[in-house]
């Protein structure tokens, strides 16, 4: 399994690095990619170096898009034409979208929200068009999570869902969750 993870200035470090953390863990290979360049500042300050850009990734051998959010992250995400194809692209072959806090809105403004249920951080729920309240939200291959205190459990959703229900629980007690 392959994950792509965007990140743009101003992404959510909290839920970039959980999941980037979280899934390498299960053994999960996964490719942070700057939007413009390979070093890229989040919402707190923290300059990250993403694996490799974006326009460097042969999308065909991903199966999973992971969206971090944080502001203005989720903004420069939705501004992104690349982005929003990319989006389209892997609903288009039912590939495995995460999107968490802001990040929703990036899979709204691409089209892909229309007739499914998801979650969005808190004040936001106007910027998609079935919000939910839960924590997290699965409707076929889109997961959704509410923000920097769900990065754990969007996390361990992903490699549920990547690496089996094994893998997962295995992960929990080794990282001493619950």
């Amino acid at each position: 399994m392959k994950v792509l993870i965007p990140l743009v200035d101003g992404f959510e470090e909290i839920e970039a690095m959980t999941v980037v953390d979280v899934l390498r863990r299960a053994g999960i290979d996964v490719i942070t990619a700057g939007l413009i360049s390979t070093v890229v500042e989040g919402s707190h300050k923290v300059k990250v170096m993403a694996d490799k850009r974006l326009s460097e990734i042969d999308y065909e051998t991903v199966d999973a898009l992971i969206l971090p959010g944080g502001n203005p992250g989720y903004v420069n995400l939705s501004n992104s034409n690349r982005v929003l194809g990319l989006v389209k692209e892997f609903e288009k072959k039912k590939k495995i979208i995460g999107a968490i806090c802001g990040a929703p809105y990036v899979l709204a403004k691409a089209g892909i929200l229309e007739n499914r249920i998801a979650t969005i951080y808190p004040g936001l729920e106007n910027k998609i068009p079935r919000p939910r309240t839960g924590k997290l939200i699965q409707d076929g291959n889109i997961i959704t999570s509410r923000g920097p205190g769900t990065a754990m459990l969007f996390a361990l959703k992903l490699v549920e869902l990547l690496a089996g229900k094994d893998k997962m629980l295995k992960l929990k007690r080794e990282l001493i969750i619950e």
